[in-house]
């Protein structure tokens, strides 16, 4: 049973995958590839943590949470989960991914998005504790995941499982945070 409900939800990612790769949108192309470029290493992500942590009081402690959970969103996803995992990136050229969308094809595995996790564990440490950030980091954490299937580097269910793991990476961080200052 298990192994068809895993082969089912497979195909369901490979086919999400081909029709995103199919859909004809010039008009999104260079703008998402360059969201996808701009959030290598976590360019966005830490610039944004940085910036808070410049602003007094609740701006600064959400830019620490923030920069923290990005850290450990990104190790885990990066270092632990593609060793653990070792899904082959999509074929972007068989699937024909138009070329205008292309950004470098990244050697290591697909699975998770790091670029997701980051994304969504600044989303979320920080949208927890600054509330009014809450709509715009998730939505550009929900348009950096997107980024990475329109660019074709990555299936959808990468990017949905990246933003499982960095949401609950950036929520044990506000934990372990909520420990330490209560001491």
């Amino acid at each position: 049973m298990t192994g068809h409900v895993v082969r089912d939800l497979a195909a369901l990612d490979g086919a999400v995958y081909a029709a995103v790769a199919a859909t004809d949108t010039p008009a999104l192309d260079a703008g998402l590839r360059a969201l996808s470029r701009a959030a290598d290493h976590s360019k966005i992500n830490l610039s944004i943590a940085a910036a808070l942590t410049l602003a007094p009081g609740r701006w600064r402690r959400a830019g620490q949470a923030g920069a923290v959970s990005v850290a450990v969103a990104s190790f885990t996803a990066n270092v632990l989960g593609k060793h653990l995992v070792r899904r082959p990136r999509p074929d972007r050229e068989a699937a024909l991914v138009v070329v205008n969308r292309h950004v470098p094809m990244p050697i290591s595995a697909s699975f998770p998005s790091g670029h997701t996790a980051s994304a969504f564990a600044l989303a979320t440490a920080v949208g927890t504790l600054l509330p009014v950030t809450a709509t715009p980091l998730t939505l550009l954490a929900c348009a950096v995941g997107y980024s990475r299937v329109h660019t074709g580097v990555h299936y959808p269910g990468d990017v949905l499982a990246g933003a499982l793991l960095g949401s609950t990476c950036a929520g044990a961080v506000l934990a372990a945070g909520r420990r330490w200052t209560a001491r």
